[in-house]
Order: structure tokens, then C-alpha cells, then sequence
């Protein structure tokens, strides 16, 4: 479905649509090997994400398609399936992680949007060798290329919340830097 704006039954399926940047969103500005590699494993990973809460596909179907659909030469493939799979593994432990930061119901907020910090969420509690800098300023490119106008900003204070918690020892030795 990544390539339509909405299937057979009227259901929407990617954001791509709502994308500032085409398909994929902006480029990997700037970024060069493992990084921007990551950088196109996080846009298509949002995508992929979008696509399994809204149309309720199984994991194994949409990412094939996500194989079959984009060019993963440029992307960190191994990383894209370890975060889909993990991610709807560890839904209730990442929503519960980022929720006491929202302002509003969960269910309120943007699917787009909740895709981004469920990534966020995981990469801040499972990858450790990924700098809560980094995670938070992707997440922030993430939202700026697919969310809604100010979500990036929406995303951030989550984010900065959360990691202020599951990164303390990290954020600690940034400030005293």
C-alpha cells in the first residue's frame, strides 16, 4: 500500500502523501554511509509502522512489500526489521514509556506523530549505542518531513521528557561537557 494514498476499501495507508519531500520524505541531508542509511530506515520505517495501525497488516506482509516497493541499497535494512518487528513487540512497554509526557490522550494523538515516538521511545530505552541526541533529532526530522505542521515541536518535548529518564546518566554528562 506504500504506493497509493488509500486502498480498495478507502483505508488510508502510507504518509507518504503528507510527506513535504516526495516518498520518502527529504533526503538524508548531509548524511553520508551508516548514518543516512539509518536516516532512510527511520522514513520508511514511519511508513511502515502507519501502514501496520492503520490497515491492521501482518508485520511479514508490509515489510515484503517494503522490500519488493523501495530501493533498500540505501537503506540500513537490518536495522528497519529489527525496529518493526520490536516495535509492535514492546507496543504497551514504549507507549507506556513516552505517555505520562503527552498532554492528551494517547488515542488523541496523530498516528503519524505516535509512530515517530514509538520509534523515539525504543531507540531511547533499546538501542543505547544510538545518542538520545541523535534519536531526538531524528525524531524531529521524522516529524517535520511527515507530520503535521508543528509536530516536530510535539514530538521533541516528548522525547526530551522521556530520554530526560531513560538517558539520565547520558544527558548528565552532556551538560557538564
Amino acid at each position: 500500500m506504500t504506493n497509493n494514498e488509500s486502498n480498495e476499501q478507502g483505508k488510508p495507508t502510507s504518509p507518504a502523501s503528507r510527506s513535504k519531500g516526495g516518498k520518502k520524505g527529504k533526503s538524508a541531508k548531509g548524511r553520508r554511509g551508516p548514518a543516512a542509511a539509518r536516516h532512510e530506515s527511520r522514513c520508511l520505517l514511519v511508513q511502515a509502522l502507519y501502514q501496520w495501525v492503520m490497515n491492521k497488516d501482518a508485520i511479514s506482509t508490509i515489510e515484503a512489500q517494503f522490500i519488493v516497493d523501495n530501493d533498500m541499497s540505501k537503506v540500513d535494512q537490518p536495522y528497519f526489521s529489527e525496529l518493526f518487528h520490536e516495535i509492535p513487540k514492546k507496543l504497551n512497554e514504549l507507549d507506556a514509556a513516552y505517555a505520562p509526557y503527552l498532554d492528551r490522550m494517547e488515542d488523541q494523538v496523530d498516528p503519524i506523530e505516535r509512530a515517530i515516538l514509538r520509534i523515539g521511545a525504543y531507540e531511547l530505552l533499546h538501542r543505547l549505542d544510538v545518542p538520545y541526541r541523535v534519536v531526538i533529532n531524528e525524531a524531529i526530522d521524522l516529524a517535520k518531513n511527515f507530520g503535521g505542521e508543528d509536530g516536530h515541536k510535539y514530538v521533541n518535548g516528548v522525547l526530551d521528557k522521556l530520554a530526560g529518564r531513560a538517558r539520565m546518566e547520558e544527558k548528565q554528562r552532556n551538560r557538564n561537557r
